[in-house]
């Protein structure tokens, strides 16, 4: 049986050979391991302390509005898909200008096709088994079919007939289909690290819906809620994932230093940008709904959070390189472990800059190519606000993802250079002094 991850804090190092093939380096000394603690623990405490003061309790109550995702919503199905005249049903297709050069509009192929008439049956909620219909022109991206099952909005204030009416598919079961898919992959290829990570994305989501958002609900300030909630996850995942050891708090040190420069950078930028975070219409309906909450401070809260992840994968990444660097050359100094280190990080920030560019970039698509078709300058574009907001973010959280590279890998080789001696000194040769060596030893001869 191999030996446990996290040896106990008292257990000698174990050998070079020993611990490169059999899990992680050994565990650094007390006194380091002290040093560490003292600025950890005071951390954590913090981030604690800082949960009890912030906890919102719950999201807060509002009066509905009634207007887009504030409706009720409930369940519902297609029990009854018909065919019938568009102009019967008051559904004709308005007749669309001719393009440039005489060309037939687009669409056309539609034009003349009958439309379709779903009868509807709402199956959850106080008005359970009441139908109503919908019609679907030959146009439209989504068709109906019968048996589908469908999410339906409630307006209580319009008249009887118009108070349902289909708003989504239910995309339950392929959703959750997914999601098994997906947990299935992680466990059989990271076995119980896998297990571990899965535990740790639902704690990250708990303290997402349960703590940040709810927080910021209740108006307090986003940006402090999205660096105590954010804190929080990084501890639960960091230590989850990859044990309570020093590798892993160098990492969580690393992690820190670049979210407060994130932090900081932000609200420079945004400040200096006239950034007012309220460009679009989801923004604008939750500073309608909750007047109290800080547009501007919600926008550096999305930057911190959709950093965060990244981070993690990066400043893990180097400190394990670090340790791993030592164990092939325990005669590796600081300054050396660092300039071999940063070979890998360099290569590992061109790779993770891009990937968070992408990102942003993917998920402005639609935005990006409204623009492209605008009679524009691209310094117009890109001054824009909804341009500006994008630039800012993506930035922002690159140039802390950068910072983190040289400072969590400093910090690592500084850590494992100092406490890690070349084999035969003073008597602390990897694994073979104190007590524990000396029991293996004895064991070894025992069995000759």
């Amino acid at each position: 049986m191999s030996p446990p991850d996290s040896p106990p804090p008292d257990a000698p190092a174990h050998s070079h050979a020993h611990a490169h093939s059999h899990g992680p380096a050994a565990p650094v000394s007390r006194h380091l391991r002290k040093v560490i603690a003292a600025v950890l623990i005071p951390f954590a405490t913090a981030v604690a302390v800082g949960l009890i003061v912030l906890w919102p309790g719950g999201a807060p109550p509002h009066k509905p509005s009634g207007v887009g995702f504030d409706q009720p919503t409930e369940q519902a199905r297609i029990v009854k898909v018909e065919e019938v005249d568009c102009a019967a049903v008051h559904a004709e297709q308005q007749p669309q200008p001719t393009t440039p050069g005489g060309a037939p509009p687009t669409g056309g192929a539609a034009r003349g096709k009958p439309c379709q008439q779903a009868t509807v049956e709402v199956t959850t909620g106080k008005n359970a088994g009441r139908t109503f219909r919908t019609v679907v022109t030959p146009d439209s991206l989504r068709q109906y079919t019968t048996g589908q099952s469908v999410v339906v909005s409630y307006s209580p204030k319009a008249p009887r007939d118009l108070q349902y009416a289909v708003t989504d598919v239910d995309r339950t079961v392929p959703m959750w289909v997914l999601a098994a898919i997906f947990a299935f992959a992680v466990v059989i290829v990271g076995r119980l690290r896998g297990v571990l990570a899965l535990v740790a994305l639902v704690a990250s989501f708990g303290v997402l819906t349960l703590f940040i958002l709810p927080a910021i609900l209740q108006g307090s300030d986003p940006l402090l809620v999205a660096v105590v909630g954010g804190s929080a996850i990084m501890l639960i995942a960091l230590y989850m994932c990859h044990g309570l050891t020093a590798r892993t708090s160098v990492a969580v040190l690393g992690t820190l230093a670049s979210l407060l420069l994130i932090g900081l950078l932000g609200s420079v930028f945004t400040d200096w940008a006239l950034l007012t975070g309220n460009t679009d219409d989801t923004t604008g309906l939750v500073h309608g709904l909750y007047p109290d909450i800080e547009i501007r401070g919600l926008l550096l809260a999305g930057i911190i959070i959709g950093s965060l992840g990244v981070l993690d994968d990066v400043t893990v990444t180097q400190t394990a390189a670090v340790w791993e660097l030592k164990e092939a050359d325990p005669t590796a100094g600081w300054r050396k472990l660092y300039g071999a280190a940063m070979r890998i990080g360099r290569d590992h920030i061109a790779s993770v800059v891009n990937t968070l560019v992408m990102a942003y970039a993917g998920a402005a698509l639609p935005l990006l190519l409204l623009f492209s078709i605008a009679q524009s300058s691209v310094a117009t574009v890109a001054g824009s606000e909804v341009v500006a907001e994008e630039v800012v973010r993506t930035l922002v959280g690159s140039i802390g993802l950068v910072a983190s590279v040289p400072v969590t890998t400093l910090l690592a080789a500084l850590v494992v250079a100092a406490d890690r001696p070349v084999p035969g000194e003073a008597g602390r040769a990897a694994g073979t002094g104190g007590r524990g060596g000396r029991r293996a030893a004895h064991g070894r001869r025992r069995k000759r």
